[in-house]
């Protein structure tokens, strides 16, 4: 990225490989290119150098009709502001991709959906006139709208009390292992991030730790690296 006059290295040479059905944390503090490296794999930003491949289609060198259409039938997105249209019930915002995809049943997708999320009874109503905790269910929701195999979301509970934040994670989580989807995740709580599969820790741009787990453990297990590299 360019800066003024300076080439600005957001994120150093780094290779991973996340297999399918994976939960990977990416934890980091502020600045240290864990929404960048997000954006990377969802194909939104582009990197002046190396390859990026999803599901072995290299996405670096698709135009931007190619990555729209490869998004819309393989990721989905949980961002930390929502980003819910706001003339739409919520309803019509978990029928917005399938419509724009074409689905058939859309209708009926969309109300399981938002059964799953445990929002009927919502259906109808407007985002701004649901709960910060509903409207991210909402998203949850329309991000599982098309059946993604990736699900990215980024600190998707960063802007809800904890009650609401632990309640939408268990919700991704468990909407992620009952359909397999590969999810990827940043944030800066240790809690959800040790109960990932694995976990990603960035600093000034570079992998300083990447560790994976058979079964989650404890924050407390974290190294003293990994916890610092995670502060905010």
């Amino acid at each position: 990225m360019q800066s003024g006059a300076e080439a600005l290295t957001i994120l150093h040479e780094l290779d991973l490989t996340i297999p399918d059905g994976q939960f990977a944390a990416i934890v980091g503090p502020s600045g240290s290119g864990k929404s960048t490296l997000l954006g990377l794999v969802a194909g939104l930003d582009a990197p002046t150098g190396g390859r990026i491949l999803i599901d072995g289609e290299e996405i670096t060198r698709m135009g931007e009709d190619a990555l729209a259409s490869l998004r819309s039938r393989k990721v989905g997105f949980v961002f930390q502001s929502f980003h819910l249209i706001p003339s739409m019930t919520a309803l019509e915002n978990v029928l917005a991709p399938l419509e724009i995809a074409g689905s058939g049943g859309a209708q009926a997708r969309a109300r399981q959906l938002l059964e799953d999320t445990g929002l009927t009874a919502r259906a109808h109503h407007y985002p701004s006139q649901l709960s910060g905790g509903e409207q991210q269910r909402v998203a949850v929701a329309r991000a599982f709208a098309n059946d993604p195999s990736i699900l990215l979301a980024d600190e998707p509970t960063g802007n809800l009390d904890s009650r609401n934040g632990a309640h939408v994670f268990d919700l991704m989580l468990e909407m992620n292992r009952r359909r397999g989807a590969t999810l990827i995740l940043v944030t800066h709580d240790h809690e959800l991030a040790a109960r990932a599969d694995r976990r990603i820790s960035l600093r000034d741009g570079r992998v300083v730790a990447d560790r994976v787990r058979g079964a989650a453990l404890p924050p407390e297990e974290f190294s003293a690296e990994e916890l610092e590299a995670a502060r905010p």
